[in-house]
């Protein structure tokens, strides 16, 4: 059976000030390996479980565990090294920085995790190289890697952010409506990547997003409820 990735144990999350919780799940278990296509209405917290799974924000109540470590037990400087060295996020807006370079971008999270630096090395022995492997995987010529990413096209920096996040085979990929700008042709061509460059590293992938026409391309769906709903349901792929 693959290693669990992410466990999600009697969680509870109200934002502060409000004595109502706006999320409740009982349990999720998500694998190495495994692709998850999280969906749901829009204000039904989909960006709140993100950040949950991430360590950014803390139950009220339960836990929340990333390769057997909950983040309740670490320290906010603690929280922010175990996320770097073991979640790749690709965020809607991308969050590239627009002056650095493609390449230097894509090299940030190897900067400051040393686990990730060193997977990176050891498949490409630098990490230029390993850069470079998944620039080219996401179909960035070589004459774009020194340019400011400020200077690329909408499309091209997602790709540059899904290239940082692959990088150095973190455990957990956490993608927040990466294809909401991209027509269907290059939203297909983006997932047949991003799915098959997960299963190559053994990243568990959670993936967000509106349109469930994509839905079938993943393990399993998970639907996320209403704020006013209690359970979080999931469907599994027949």
């Amino acid at each position: 059976m693959s290693e669990t990735v992410l466990d999600v144990t009697a969680l509870r999350f109200a934002w502060p000030g409000s004595s109502q919780d706006c999320l409740r799940i009982e349990e999720l278990r998500i694998r190495a390996s495994e692709s998850v296509f999280m969906y749901g209405p829009s204000g039904c917290g989909k960006s709140t479980l993100l950040s949950l799974m991430a360590g950014v924000l803390q139950p009220r109540e339960g836990f929340v565990s990333l390769l057997g470590q909950p983040w309740s037990g670490l320290r906010a400087g603690q929280r922010d090294q175990h996320r770097v060295d073991h979640v790749g996020y690709i965020f809607q807006q991308f969050n590239l920085l627009p002056y650095l370079s493609v390449i230097d971008n894509t090299m940030a999270p190897c900067r400051f995790s040393q686990p990730r630096a060193q997977a990176a090395v050891r498949r490409s022995g630098s990490l230029r190289a390993a850069a470079g492997f998944w620039l080219g995987s996401m179909g960035l010529s070589a004459r774009d890697w020194d340019r400011p990413a400020r200077d690329l096209s909408v499309g091209q920096q997602q790709r540059v952010a899904a290239a940082r996040a692959l990088i150095g085979a973190p455990a957990l990929v956490i993608a927040d409506e990466p294809t909401s700008a991209l027509d269907d042709n290059r939203r297909n061509a983006f997932l047949d990547l991003l799915l098959s460059s997960c299963r190559e590293t053994r990243s568990a992938l959670v993936f967000v997003s509106h349109d469930q026409r994509i839905s079938d391309r993943f393990d399993r769906q998970l639907l996320l409820p209403r704020l006013n709903q209690v359970k979080v349901e999931t469907e599994c792929e027949s």
